[in-house]
């Protein structure tokens, strides 16, 4: 079984979206909070309803979602869910692209 399969059968359901309102297909990866060793990334944002934390996840996905190439206006949407991309690094098995490894984290409107 190779990681597209796994992506596909035990991902969660996503897609990257641009300002522009353009969007990709749904695909599947895998998103899980980081742990924090060093307390690294930690920052916050306040709200009308208090401190956030904003935590950071570790976004795994396959290769045809290349979120290096993403600009800073666009997201990542999971579950209701927007993500802003921190960054982004492809892995390599020998040549190939193996899957695309990145930083995320919850954005946070703010509503007027």
């Amino acid at each position: 079984m190779n990681i597209s399969s796994l992506m596909n059968q035990f991902g969660r359901e996503m897609s990257l979206h641009l300002p522009d309102g353009w969007s990709s297909n749904t695909y599947h990866g895998f998103i899980q909070p980081l742990r924090y060793k060093n307390k690294m990334y930690l920052g916050g944002v306040n709200t009308q309803i208090g401190f956030n934390q904003q935590g950071h996840y570790l976004y795994i996905g396959p290769p045809e979602h290349d979120l290096t190439v993403f600009d800073s206006g666009g997201w990542l949407l999971c579950n209701g869910t927007k993500y802003k991309i921190d960054r982004a690094e492809k892995v390599y098995e020998g040549s190939k692209v193996f899957y695309i490894w990145a930083i995320i984290r919850v954005i946070v409107e703010i509503e007027d």
